[in-house]
């Protein structure tokens, strides 16, 4: 049974490298992706920054080949227990959500929290975005 999600609920869940699996207004897929959380102090900025990762491994270094290679970073099933495919994070594509964006997502059903990532991923995501050249400074100070 999942749980009742409420504002205190999610402040005491929320954290950077929380994954939520969810689908998300800017993608054009209605599948559910998983996403993680980067923002440092997610309970105190406005907006969650979150990064989705893709097992289209291939089309998304194809789609990224110009870029500074630290600004993509594969996770494996070994390294994440949630994967089952070999993945990939682009950090040269950020998502914003609200806290109650993702809280009325989870109360309806419509977003699942997953186990979070490790420290060392985690640390690797922020990396990847702060080195993009396509990522926002005020996104960029959310992750510093």
């Amino acid at each position: 049974m999942s749980p009742q999600w409420t504002d205190a609920m999610l402040r005491l869940t929320l954290r950077g490298g929380t994954v939520y699996y969810l689908q998300h207004r800017d993608l054009s897929s209605a599948e559910p992706h998983y996403f993680v959380v980067l923002n440092l102090d997610p309970l105190g900025d406005d907006v969650l920054v979150l990064a989705m990762a893709s097992s289209k491994v291939t089309s998304v270094r194809n789609r990224s080949r110009n870029l500074p290679p630290e600004t993509l970073v594969e996770i494996s099933p070994t390294e994440y227990a949630d994967f089952t495919l070999q993945s990939i994070v682009d950090c040269n594509h950020r998502f914003r959500v609200t806290r109650q964006e993702l809280l009325q997502k989870l109360q309806a059903g419509l977003a699942w929290e997953k186990i979070p990532l490790s420290a060392e991923i985690l640390a690797k995501l922020r990396r990847g975005m702060l080195a993009s050249s396509l990522i926002e400074e005020d996104i960029k100070d959310l992750l510093r």
